[in-house]
């Protein structure tokens, strides 16, 4: 398989996801329509060299070279397809800051497989993409919806294979995503949970999760409410959260259904009807302010399509 020329370059629009979304921990994810845009572009040098181009603040801290999550997706796409690395850069504008429950990394992760995919002719199907970007990133409630669009509920079945179930979300019912100025690391979050849970507890969960879906696929609030509810992860991260129940209550009192922490945190969802999403949103910013935490609150839509690439001017 010939590599492309130098200069050759694409562009691939990632969404951001929220994972957990209550009940649904480490198994249902959702994608947002806040997109991640990467230009990836064949440049000089084998498969050691990428340069990574943040524009804008956010990510600044992040660096270039072959430990790049970018690029250690891409390497995987080259072995899969027999192709031979090659040197790439990475010009990023980034929507979805990082350490926000947002699913950066996953992003990043779906970015390097699509964009490596398309630079080389698109030899991979869907379905191996979304199997590497799995195992790279050891879960699938980020990276499945990220590369898929939609609600994913991603489970491995007892034939070990990954079984994707698209789920219905009324169109009527948005997302107001609370993202704080504050970080908080995934691996943080993790440490933060015990080691067993009671069985209990995952019964409540597997309720839940029922109401929930059932909620979304109909637009019954009251199911919705009932449905984000969690036993499993948000009791043992509210605390690593600043001001976060202050934010919680506020969207529940101007409106909305539920609230929940979004992957590991800090950002916060809320998911209510169309007609209070704004309300909704201010109260939460206002809710973080007197905590003293700046913040926004975007009124977001699910996001399709997923992933997807486009041609650049390769003149």
């Amino acid at each position: 398989m010939a590599q492309p020329r130098i200069g050759h370059k694409v562009l691939v629009d990632v969404p951001s996801t929220t994972a957990n979304l209550g009940p649904g921990f480490d198994c249902l994810g959702a994608a947002l329509d806040l997109n991640n845009r990467f230009e990836m572009r064949r440049i000089e040098g084998n498969g050691e060299r990428f340069e990574l181009i943040m524009e804008g603040t956010e990510g600044s801290h992040l660096r270039g070279g072959p430990e790049n999550l970018v690029y250690r997706a891409a390497q995987r796409v080259w072995k899969a397809a027999n192709q031979e690395p090659f040197g790439l850069e990475a010009r990023v504008r980034l929507a979805v800051p990082p350490a926000r429950g947002l699913g950066s990394s996953a992003t990043a992760i779906v970015a390097g497989l699509v964009g490596a995919n398309a630079l080389i002719g698109n030899p991979l199907p869907k379905e191996k993409l979304l199997e590497l970007a799995i195992d790279i990133e050891g879960h699938p409630d980020n990276v499945v919806p990220s590369l898929l669009g939609g609600l994913c509920i991603t489970a491995k079945a007892i034939s070990e294979r990954w079984r994707v179930v698209r789920c219905e979300w009324l169109s009527s019912i948005k997302a107001v995503v609370a993202i704080p100025s504050i970080r908080l690391s995934t691996s943080e979050a993790r440490r933060a949970m015990p080691k067993t849970i009671p069985i209990e507890d995952s019964v409540v969960n597997l309720g839940a999760l029922t109401l929930l879906l059932q909620g979304l696929r109909t637009g019954h609030g009251d199911l919705i409410a009932d449905g984000m509810h969690d036993r499993l992860h948000e009791p043992y991260r509210w605390r690593l959260i600043k001001g976060g129940l202050a934010v919680r209550e506020a969207a529940i009192s101007a409106g909305a259904w539920g609230c929940v922490i979004s992957g590991a945190g800090p950002s916060l969802l809320a998911l209510c009807p169309e007609s209070k999403g704004q309300t909704v949103s201010i109260a939460m910013v206002k809710a973080w302010e007197s905590n003293g935490v700046a913040s926004r609150a975007p009124v977001l839509n699910l996001q399709r399509g997923g992933s997807q690439w486009h041609p650049c001017n390769n003149e």
